[in-house]
């Protein structure tokens, strides 16, 4: 198979990583602000930064794309 094909530039669409956090691997004061959660969903860059932190999975995913950035889970 000699046919090209242009698969697109890498960096489009920037990936974030989503994954799960336990309330108490958080701040005292964030934790004060769960309203009884105990567990939370992180999305987070390619260099480990966390960008957002929200109540559920779909949620995450919801943001991400709302940002035009693609979701991955992290397991």
């Amino acid at each position: 198979m000699d046919t090209k094909y242009d698969f697109g530039t890498e960096t489009e669409r920037p990936i974030v990583y989503v994954r799960q956090v336990n309330a108490d691997e958080l701040p005292e004061e964030l934790r004060q602000q769960l309203g009884g959660l105990t567990t939370l969903y992180a999305v987070h860059n390619a260099e480990g930064e966390r960008l957002a932190l929200v109540r559920d999975r779909s949620l995450a995913y919801v943001l991400a794309r709302q940002h035009d950035l693609v979701p991955v889970a992290v397991h």
